[in-house]
């Protein structure tokens, strides 16, 4: 049986981290910044965990289930 391919667009968008959890950036941090404020910003640079509800879908994608 071949080998799983890792989905090319998941492995740029998550990482693991040591204790094994899901990384993710935030969404709406790449243009139109102007009209938002800088509080709403600097809250959307902090580093996210996938939800629990999600894990399993990346975790596949990732192929590391």
């Amino acid at each position: 049986m071949p080998k799983m391919k890792t989905n090319s667009g998941a492995k740029k968008r998550f990482a693991l981290t040591g204790s094994g959890k899901i990384k993710r950036k935030h969404a709406f941090k790449s243009h139109i910044l102007t009209k938002k404020t800088t509080k709403r910003k600097r809250n959307l640079t902090h580093i996210g965990l996938v939800d629990k509800v999600d894990v399993n879908n990346v975790k596949q994608l990732l192929c590391l289930k």
